[in-house]
């Protein structure tokens, strides 16, 4: 088995089926499994999912309460037998050549821990978290205080995104997304799995620098895929802002337990940021509610186009102001960022 992929569900049915479908159009010549791992969805995931997908290497675990992202991907590792490891969010869709490329790049590579891969967002744009340096207490203070987004090229103060390395390159870095992370199994089998004290964020850059410091590189390639990111949680919610501040409390408690500096300073700047973020959630969904009638939905008809054609215009043709979505005539649904619901073009 050279490939084991792992997804873990929390009531986002349609956008796992598309994940799943742009899995099995993949150019995939070598065997490999999938892991659905389920945290008590509402929606019906399971009895949904497994209508649709009744392939042998396809394998549903059921959790009856919501353990969180950590546990549940531990849950399928446990029972993976691939070389590789895949820790896939269900809001993404891959290229039909990315999983064969990354395994090959670590076939070639042997001090390769894991690597990560270029994500873009709904709207084409470039997810800084593809690439990440590591979260040290002065790139904390910078990305907390917002230093980083004022000056994102400087290697002084850019340090967490590394936005002055090429998105379109290959990089060596220090952390990688656990949306899109494959992992070599001997790599997990040395540092452990993940670290179950973070609920739903924070466990990636834990594994990325545990790797690290056992002697593997962890790699950023620029292989695109989509990465909707969040549509299994509402970023204004209480919980969610606690959970990714609480994440990193938890990193920092862990690794820096004696750094007055960072209990001083960035600590008490994510108590601050935590309020800020509730108060510029809502104004965020104001203005966006308010600024709806300058956007357009761009949607593909997945019949006329490869999931790696649609990928790459959307990277090409980046704008703010337009939303993508993709049309599968084999499921009769239309996937996208769904927030925008006017001016649709579409493209066939």
């Amino acid at each position: 088995m050279k490939l084991s992929i792992i997804i873990v569900n929390y009531n986002v049915k349609y956008f796992l089926e598309q994940c799943l479908n742009s899995i099995l159009d993949s150019n995939i010549a070598f065997a490999y499994e999938i892991f659905i791992v389920d945290n008590n969805s509402t929606d019906h995931s399971i009895e949904y999912l497994k209508s649709k997908f009744t392939q042998d290497n396809i394998h549903f675990l059921e959790n009856r309460t919501n353990p969180g992202f950590s546990k549940a991907n531990n849950q399928a590792i446990l029972l993976a037998k691939g070389e590789y490891l895949l820790l896939l969010n269900p809001d993404t869709v891959v290229g039909e050549n990315v999983l064969s490329n990354v395994c090959l790049f670590m076939d070639s590579t042997p001090t390769s821990g894991a690597v990560g891969v270029k994500m873009i967002d709904g709207s084409g744009r470039f997810l800084p978290e593809s690439k990440r340096g590591f979260p040290s207490p002065w790139a904390s203070f910078c990305k907390i205080f917002g230093l980083s987004s004022i000056f994102p090229k400087s290697k002084l103060l850019g340090e967490y995104n590394l936005l002055y390395l090429d998105e379109d390159s290959i990089h060596e870095i220090s952390i990688l997304a656990g949306a899109f992370m494959m992992i070599r199994k001997e790599t997990l089998d040395k540092v452990g799995l993940l670290d179950e004290a973070f609920f739903m964020y924070g466990e990636d850059i834990d594994l990325s620098y545990r790797i690290q410091q056992a002697g593997y590189k962890n790699y950023y390639l620029p292989e695109r895929i989509i990465h909707y990111k969040g549509e299994s949680t509402n970023k204004g919610d209480t919980v969610y802002i606690n959970a990714f501040y609480g994440a990193m409390k938890i990193f920092y408690n862990k690794y820096y337990p004696d750094n007055k500096f960072f209990s001083l300073l960035v600590l008490g700047g994510i108590k601050t940021k935590m309020a800020l973020e509730k108060v510029m959630t809502f104004l965020k969904i104001s203005n966006k509610m308010r600024s709806a009638k300058d956007h357009k939905i761009i949607t593909y008809n997945k019949d006329n186009f490869s999931y790696e054609e649609i990928i790459l215009q959307m990277d090409y043709n980046k704008k703010t102001n337009i939303q993508y979505q993709i049309y599968s005539p084999k499921t009769g649904i239309t996937i996208g960022t769904h927030s925008i619901k006017q001016k649709n073009e579409y493209v066939s």
